[in-house]
């Protein structure tokens, strides 16, 4: 067993696969697992790391989708070369409006308190059993509907209410917390809107909506909220920068 392989903390609101992600990483820093060597098979890892095979292993996936490890066909898993890493001022869309001269505007269309659902749970990394609010909101420049966002964020992280959101945006109402994201996992795409996306975007049905999911996480690495969101790509674009996606006004 690695004498330094610190053990995990069960009782931290970190989950265990990210603490192990992490003592990866450090691994990686420390020149123990160099670029271009293979990664050490579940087993071995397991024990080193003091988790299990199948913590292990959604560690190990968390580091591909991160772009640190990479799968190769009949190489198993190896570390790619360091890449630029740095910590992103995370915005919200309020925020980016407020800050190219917009209006922001907010219809809180929903928000619940309740369990977490298990697809939720499952895209997202919040461990099933946590409370969250889930919000769906539709975001407005002056009058012009710009995007629907659905946003969950955990009770024990920050506790919302829909006259908040209506003045402030999410990203905020977490620094105002001292909840402060720091890094984020994001995935953008594309597809038809639906009848109902349409009606509430002001699009003819099928119109191109931008999609982008986002799982945020404080310095701790603690997830601090995931969203699902739609944008009028008729309206918008993103601008990614370092990991940090932000969605920019189309001139």
């Amino acid at each position: 067993m690695d004498p330094r392989a610190a053990p995990p903390v069960r009782s931290s609101p970190v989950p265990l696969y990210f603490q192990a992600a992490l003592h990866l990483q450090q691994m990686i820093a420390d020149g123990e697992l160099p670029p271009g060597g293979r990664l050490p098979n579940e087993a071995e890892l397991a024990t080193r790391l003091r988790v299990t095979r199948p913590t292990v292993r959604r560690a190990v996936s968390h580091l591909v989708e991160q772009g640190v490890l990479v799968r190769r066909r009949g190489a198993g898993v190896r570390v790619v070369a360091p890449s630029v890493r740095r910590k992103a001022d995370l915005t919200s869309l309020f925020d980016d409006l407020a800050r190219h001269g917009g209006t922001p505007r907010t219809e809180v269309r929903s928000l619940v308190v309740g369990i977490v659902s298990a697809d939720v749970a499952t895209r997202s990394g919040i461990p099933p059993g946590t409370e969250v609010t889930s919000i769906e909101r539709l975001r407005f420049a002056g009058d012009e509907p710009l995007a629907l966002m659905t946003n969950v964020v955990p009770r024990d992280v920050l506790a919302l209410d829909a006259d908040l959101l209506r003045e402030h945006g999410l990203y905020q109402l977490l620094r105002d917390a001292g909840c402060v994201p720091v890094t984020a996992t994001q995935v953008v795409g594309a597809r038809a809107a639906t009848a109902a996306e349409a009606a509430l975007l002001d699009e003819p049905r099928g119109a191109p909506l931008l999609t982008m999911t986002r799982t945020a996480r404080d310095e701790a690495g603690r997830l601090v909220e995931f969203g699902a969101h739609v944008y009028r790509a008729s309206r918008y674009s993103f601008e990614l920068d370092l990991g940090a996606g932000r969605a920019m006004p189309v001139e």
